[in-house]
Parts: structure tokens; C-alpha cells; sequence
């Protein structure tokens, strides 16, 4: 009778104990309360951003997906004349936009430009900003002065120095072309010729945007310690291979950063096609994002096809930034 009740007893204990785990299982808060709890304040501090955030960029987002797949035009979208109201009538249509842009000799047209527009300029932003960095990394009298005077194309507000670049390109009375005739040469219609228009707005956005790359990439230059490149030279290590095997590797996590920054600002880069050749002469320096521009802003305005343009560039931009990332961490890279 004794033993009997013994293991009662331990049975009833464990079943209490069962009981106390469960409940206690059920009273523990979740990871997203404890995340809550534990960080409120950096929450609280936060959600003002993201309330702007989703505002601004949230809502005009998911209206332009919206849109891209209805059949919204001009003509048919609600608005307000005096004190007539009049409601729209455009209907939703699907994927029928985007099957009618991937399907056009238009849309890769356009797209392999911008592939080239933006692959020329990020080459030469990153080779061009390399070597200055290195060069404003040496000590050299007047460095201080160097890197103000590079460093200005950067500060320099990007329509102003658009229209600046217009006017140096003018065929006409631009400076470009008088300097070619000073020297006995002929003058080149820069902004008139599709090859030379595109060769004028690379040279551009080379020009603005070599500052940026020029500075990051001096300040990873600056965080390579010099001890590498110190035990590199008593091995016997020549420039290049001390360039190859300490500088690279070392500029590598800042490179990857700036690089992809770069190409998604390449990629989208508006102002400078748009204020110095509007797309042209003809259509032949559009690309993406001014195309997209133009369907919704010029001519009968389509807001669907537009739209549409804008998700397919965003797309693209997503999957782009994706394969990078996966890219990077093959390479040991934590990014």
C-alpha cells in the first residue's frame, strides 16, 4: 500500500509538473512580444520613419502596381474639372501590359542600352576612382587641395551641372568645339549624332559620379593596415602583385557596396539623359526609367504602360541586387 501510494504520488508530481510546463510553455510570450518588450524604445524611435516611409513610398508603390495592371490612360482616368466630377472608367486588364512591353523589340531596345550605359559608367567610375584614391593616398604636396578640387563635381547640384554640360557640348558656340577648332580640327555635333550623344552623356555621368567612388574607396585604402603591404615588400613583392594581393582583397568589402549603389543609381540615372539630350536625337540615348518618364508625362499620357515600365525596372533592379548579394557570399563576403 505504501509503494502503491508512493507512485501516486510521484505521478501525481509529474502530472503537476506536466502542467506547469505547459501553462508555462503557453505564458511565454513569443519572439516577436519579446523582441517588443525587450527593444520598445529603438521600436518607438523607429516607427515614425517607417510610418514616412510607407507613406512616401509604400502607398505610391503599391498605386503603381495597381495601375500597371489595369488600362489607365489620360482619357479615362477620375478627375475634377470646376465642379464637375468625373469618374473613372479605366478597367483592370491583367498582365496585358507587361506581356505587351516584354513581348516589343522596344523594351529590349531600351533595355540593352541601359545595360551598356550602365556597365560604361560603373567601369569607369570604379578604374577612374581607384586610381585617383591611390594617387590622394600618397602623400604628395597639396593633397588636401587635390581632393577639394575632385571632390567638387560631387557637390555640384546635378541639373546644374547638366546644363552646364549641354552648353559645353553645344555644336554651335559650346567650348568643346571651339577648343577643336583652335587646334585645326573640326567641329563635332556632339549632342546631333546618336554615337556622340551617347559618348557626351557617359562622359557626363563619368564626371559626377567618379568623386563618390573616388572618396570610398580612399577611405578602405586608408583602413588597409600597413603592415600587409610592409611584409608584402620584404617578401619581394612587386607593385602589382602587392596591388593584386593586399590592396584588392582589402578594398573588396567597400567595393562591393559602392558598387551596387552605383549601378542601381547608374541605372536610373533621370536627370542626366533627360536635361542634356531628352532621349535623342531621336530615341537613341532613352533608356529605361526616361522612357517610362515619357509614357506617363508626354502625348496622350498612359499611367498604366508607365506604371507597368516602373515595376519592370524595379524588378529588375531586385533580381540584380539578389544575384550580387548571393555572388558576395560565395566569396566569403558577410554583406
Amino acid at each position: 500500500m505504501a509503494i502503491t501510494t508512493g507512485r501516486a504520488s510521484r505521478t501525481s508530481r509529474g502530472r503537476a509538473a506536466g502542467g506547469d510546463s505547459a501553462r508555462g510553455d503557453r505564458e511565454r510570450p513569443g519572439p516577436v512580444r519579446r523582441a517588443l518588450s525587450r527593444h520598445w524604445y529603438a521600436w518607438a524611435m523607429t516607427a515614425p520613419v517607417v510610418v514616412v516611409v510607407g507613406v512616401l513610398v509604400g502607398w505610391p508603390l503599391a498605386r503603381g502596381v495597381y495601375l500597371s495592371l489595369t488600362d489607365a490612360t489620360e482619357a479615362n482616368v477620375g478627375r475634377t474639372i470646376g465642379v464637375n466630377v468625373i469618374p473613372a472608367t479605366y478597367e483592370f486588364v491583367g498582365l496585358g501590359n507587361y506581356v505587351d512591353i516584354l513581348t516589343s523589340g522596344l523594351f529590349w531596345e531600351r533595355l540593352t542600352w541601359t545595360v551598356l550605359w550602365t556597365v560604361a559608367c560603373i567601369g569607369l567610375h570604379y578604374g577612374i576612382g581607384l586610381g585617383l584614391a591611390m594617387m590622394l593616398h600618397r602623400k604628395l604636396r597639396f593633397r588636401s587641395v587635390y581632393r577639394v578640387l575632385l571632390i567638387l563635381p560631387w557637390a555640384i547640384p546635378g541639373f546644374v551641372a547638366a546644363f552646364i554640360w549641354r552648353y559645353l557640348f553645344n555644336s554651335d558656340y559650346g567650348v568643346i568645339n571651339a577648343m577643336l577648332k583652335a587646334a585645326g580640327l573640326g567641329a563635332v555635333g556632339w549632342l546631333d549624332e546618336p554615337f556622340t550623344a551617347k559618348i557626351a552623356v557617359i562622359t557626363v555621368n563619368v564626371w559626377i559620379g567618379v568623386p563618390f567612388m573616388m572618396v570610398a574607396l580612399l577611405g578602405g585604402l586608408q583602413a588597409i593596415p600597413a603592415e600587409l603591404y610592409e611584409a608584402a615588400e620584404v617578401d619581394g613583392a612587386t607593385p602589382w602583385q602587392r596591388f593584386r594581393h593586399v590592396t584588392l582583397p582589402g578594398l573588396r568589402p567597400v567595393s562591393s557596396t559602392v558598387v551596387l549603389l552605383g549601378t542601381m543609381w547608374t541605372f536610373n540615372m533621370f536627370p542626366m539623359i533627360y536635361l542634356i539630350t531628352r532621349g535623342g536625337p531621336g530615341d537613341s540615348t532613352e533608356i529605361l526609367v526616361t522612357y517610362a518618364f515619357r509614357e506617363a508625362f508626354t502625348g496622350v499620357r498612359n499611367y498604366s504602360g508607365s506604371a507597368a515600365w516602373g515595376v519592370i525596372i524595379l524588378g529588375l533592379l531586385v533580381v540584380l541586387a539578389s544575384v550580387y548579394r548571393r555572388a558576395l557570399r560565395r566569396q566569403g563576403e558577410v554583406w
